[in-house]
């Protein structure tokens, strides 16, 4: 009816005009208006070429691609007679009325755009598959040439290439880095992902730590999306493409969780189907020992995952005589863990005996983390009752133990330094935590927490001097550089050279011991390291950090005036 009215009210128009045109022609003819009817036919020629009545469409019930471009809800329904009754109920409604901004491949290959020669590409890809891709348990897969990957997926080699300039020091990394944020972008739109784009994204998350958590969320999506999770069925039965797409979801499921719990973050991944069968998956005609080595991981995060669900995130929350229970339990899995899977790995070609010490590292990566608990609340009065004192007390040593085991293996194997420049960013922020963990223990919480904070002073001095050594060939945009640069700082500033410490000495052996006298307020002096990335830190989290963002002394320190530094 609209149209019809609509069709109808133009007919009129059109008539009037063509009548009025006509009446002005005849009075024109007997006077001397000439001249304005010329300007009249000048400006009908100006609309016939513009918005006249002749560019004015016909009436049409077709959308245009321009409106359906920008029309919100027009999904197109799918009536596929091939589904049953317990198919999904999202898997009737079609995509394609989303239609997303997609680019040529082609003009997104590094290469292609003039960023790198086929020669530094194909550097930049020996780095990374002879070495770095053997840390995360061979994220590309099979081993593949120059051709291959670039067919694949230009996000994937963007990825390879600015991860491979950044641990080759090389002057190339800031275009890389660019070039790979920009294809990245361009990506998260597209509804043409593949597989290849989704390790390009893990590639870009593991090791490029200021847009690990943008890159981890946008390939927990795609996988999703094109339903990596729902590969482990055909996996187990052994398919080999359903496999490779399995061990993908496991790194994406990994990944996930590095940058998630210990930030206090919710994981984005769930503990669906295919984690529940990873032991399985080991079973497999396909599965080799790098996948023995990822499930490892799996299974070492499904009890962090146990963990973060289990106490949440409220640091100022204090432990009960309930939760003492559940947390010795998950203790007790990571013990079991550790023993498991240490005896399973022995050498490897590439990255000679780390699959076996990578073990031992995420061991207490995941032991600091369980027992940092001890500390939750330390700043509310009572905040330790005396039916759990002990208990908090042997927590407490058991965190100590882990932060400086951390520390300990750094400073003293040779081999793990090695690692250092290829690791994931994970690492790194764990050494960084595991510094501020023990110089805040000793210093700030000397009075509550018996230790001996010359060695811990040592300890710590031990690890700059390695870390400064390794760093000093590296990029300057890696994170170990950063870490290093901070570390020296913060020790310089807790544990100055003159400075007296107020605290009695205690042998080399002392336990921790966290009496019940008054406790200093948490957030009075708390060593900001999170003003420069958007992690959270709080009380006792990991977060993505800067360690020269304070200058607040610490707390053992005397005659010292302390403001609170912002709890983050």
């Amino acid at each position: 009816m609209i149209l019809e009215s609509d069709s109808l009210w133009k007919e009129d128009i059109n008539s009037k005009i063509r009548k009025l045109e006509s009446a002005v022609e005849k009075l024109a003819s007997h006077t001397s208006l000439s001249d304005l009817l010329d300007s009249v036919e000048d400006g009908d020629a100006e609309d016939e070429e513009g918005s006249g009545p002749k560019s004015i469409p016909p009436p049409s019930t077709q959308v245009s691609p321009q409106t359906e471009k920008n029309t919100p809800h027009n999904f197109e329904i799918v009536m596929d007679d091939d589904s049953g009754p317990a198919a999904i109920p999202g898997s009737v409604v079609s995509p394609v009325g989303w239609p997303a901004v997609e680019q040529n491949r082609a003009e997104q290959d590094i290469i292609n755009r003039g960023v790198l020669t086929v020669e530094q590409a194909q550097s930049y890809l020996d780095v990374y598959q002879n070495r770095l891709d053997h840390f995360l348990y061979r994220i590309i897969g099979d081993r593949r040439d120059l051709v291959q990957v670039r067919t694949g997926s230009p996000l994937l080699l963007a990825a390879i290439c600015a991860v491979g300039a950044l641990h080759v020091a090389s002057p190339d990394f800031e275009k890389c880095y660019e070039h790979f944020v920009s294809v990245a972008a361009a990506q998260t739109f597209s509804r043409s992902n593949n597989v290849d784009d989704i390790r390009g994204l893990c590639v870009g998350a593991f090791w490029l730590s200021g847009i690990s958590w943008t890159c981890i969320g946008i390939a927990v999506r795609i996988s999703t999306e094109i339903g990596l999770h729902r590969s482990i069925s055909k996996a187990l039965a052994g398919d080999r493409n359903h496999y490779l797409r399995t061990r993908l979801y496991y790194l994406v499921w990994v990944c996930d969780h590095h940058f998630s719990i210990a930030y206090g973050r919710p994981p984005m991944t769930r503990q669906d189907d295919s984690i529940r069968a990873s032991l399985q998956f080991l079973e497999t005609e396909n599965a080799v020992e790098d996948d023995a080595r990822l499930v490892s991981q799996v299974q070492f995060w499904a009890v962090g995952r146990d963990v973060y669900e289990t106490f949440g995130v409220d640091v100022e929350r204090p432990l009960n005589q309930q939760m003492i229970e559940p947390l010795r339990r998950y203790s007790i899995r990571l013990d079991n863990l550790r023993a498991d899977w240490t005896e399973r790995f022995g050498y490897n070609e590439f990255v000679g005996n780390y699959p076996r010490k990578g073990v031992g590292l995420h061991y207490h990566f995941a032991k600091l983390y369980l027992y940092s608990f001890a500390f939750r609340g330390i700043s509310r009065p009572g905040w330790k009752t005396p039916d759990i004192a002990l208990d908090i007390d042997e927590l407490a040593n058991s965190a100590l133990l882990s932060a400086t085991a951390i520390l300990r293996a750094v400073v003293s194997d040779a081999e793990i330094q090695s690692y250092l420049n290829g690791l994931p960013t994970y690492f790194d922020v764990m050494i960084a935590f595991a510094v501020v963990f023990v110089l805040k223990v000793s210093t700030k919480y000397a009075t509550s927490v018996r230790v001996d904070t010359s060695e811990i002073r040592t300890l710590v001095a031990q690890l700059v001097d390695v870390l400064k050594n390794v760093t000093t060939a590296m990029h300057s945009r890696h994170l170990l550089v950063s870490v290093a640069r901070g570390a020296e700082q913060l020790l310089n500033r807790c544990c100055p050279s003159n400075a007296q410490i107020s605290v009695a000495p205690l042998p080399s052996n002392a336990h921790v011991t966290m009496s019940q006298a008054p406790q200093p307020t948490f957030d009075d002096g708390l060593y900001d390291m999170s003003a420069a990335w958007d992690g959270s830190f709080g009380n006792f989290y990991m977060g993505e950090f800067d360690f020269l963002s304070s200058q607040e002394p610490c707390a053992f320190l005397p005659d010292m005036q302390y403001q609170s530094a912002p709890q983050t």
